[in-house]
């Protein structure tokens, strides 16, 4: 990576090479606005899943995640959203 040199109008090198002739240094940083992420599946889910049984569709699959909801010296809330129905319950 090419660094300007303090002091001297020089740039350097992270390797340790200095360019000792004296030129105009513009830093910038260039970033490519035609390159966009584009979303084609905005449901797609990447919590893990489990067999659980959601309460409003009786649907056996759910994904899950962890939290600590109260005090660190207590279990972390198990939160759970059906896959069918996007339902979600906690289980402490």
């Amino acid at each position: 990576m090419l660094v300007p040199n303090e002091g001297n109008k020089s740039i350097k090198c992270s390797c340790g090479y200095v360019l000792r002739q004296a030129k105009t240094v513009k830093l910038g940083e260039k970033t490519d606005v035609a390159k966009k992420v584009e979303v084609i599946d905005k449901t797609f889910e990447v919590l893990p899943k489990t067999d659980a049984k959601c309460p409003e569709c009786n649907h056996n699959k759910a994904y899950y995640w962890l939290a600590q909801t109260r005090s660190a010296d207590e279990a972390e809330t198990q939160f759970f959203r059906c896959v069918k129905c996007g339902n979600q319950w906690r289980q402490y």
